[in-house]
């Protein structure tokens, strides 16, 4: 495991503190969890953006019929419908 420094404006790192001791787990514990957490998120955002860029670049786009099915859905009228 590696360890790294992290510096957190004062509040933040008392904010930490509070939600450790509510978790009853080391400080330290909690910022890895959340880095991880972020890490994780951010990490399948990029891919999703990536793969969705790689559609549109192979000209994958969904057709106006397409488009008005999902407004639809959620009683949004469009004007081509």
């Amino acid at each position: 495991m590696n360890a790294i420094t992290v510096h957190l404006p004062d509040e933040t790192a008392a904010r930490l503190d509070r939600l450790a001791d509510k978790l009853a787990k080391p400080a330290d514990s909690v910022a890895a969890d959340a880095i991880e957490d972020f890490v994780a998120r951010e990490e399948w955002q990029l891919a999703e953006i990536e793969a969705g860029l790689a559609e549109a670049d192979r000209g994958e786009f969904a057709g106006e019929d397409e488009v008005n099915a999902v407004f639809a859905k959620y009683g949004v009228t469009t004007r081509g419908a």
